[in-house]
């Protein structure tokens, strides 16, 4: 009865807010979709298809979720953007010169099967796995 597509949208939890939203719009690509009324603290992020949510721990969307994620305890093991193919070390170069910690390339299961893929931690300590599009 129920057939997944895609992933539609996720939820960080973060106490630093505004900061993740421009690492997320100024490094990834993602772009504001909708902010959320009267300071509510919830902020969607398009990226592509999906959406990623950012929720601020100290305004009504995030206090129900209790504190912030810590080292210890991240909201989310982590997700998988998929992206536009690209030459990997110019990926790597650029993602190391915005000051993101990062792996290497690998070949990896998902959603479309086999594919080259990088994990990244986003400025709080998420994991993301940047993974090429599969064109057929």
């Amino acid at each position: 009865m129920i057939k997944p597509h895609a992933i539609d949208h996720i939820v960080l939890r973060t106490e630093r807010y505004q900061e993740l939203i421009e690492f997320y719009c100024n490094v990834l690509g993602c772009r504001i979709d909708k902010v959320a009324a009267d300071d509510f603290g919830l902020t969607h992020l398009r990226a592509g298809s999906a959406q990623i949510d950012i929720v601020d721990v100290h305004r009504p969307a995030g206090q129900s979720g209790g504190p912030a994620p810590a080292s210890e305890g991240n909201n989310v093991d982590h997700f998988c953007l998929q992206i536009e193919a690209v030459d990997e070390a110019a990926l790597k170069a650029y993602l190391e010169q915005n000051g993101v910690e990062c792996g290497e390339f690998y070949d990896r299961y998902g959603a479309q099967g086999m594919g080259r893929s990088i994990y990244m931690k986003d400025l709080v300590g998420n994991n993301v796995e940047l993974r090429f599009v599969i064109h057929e």
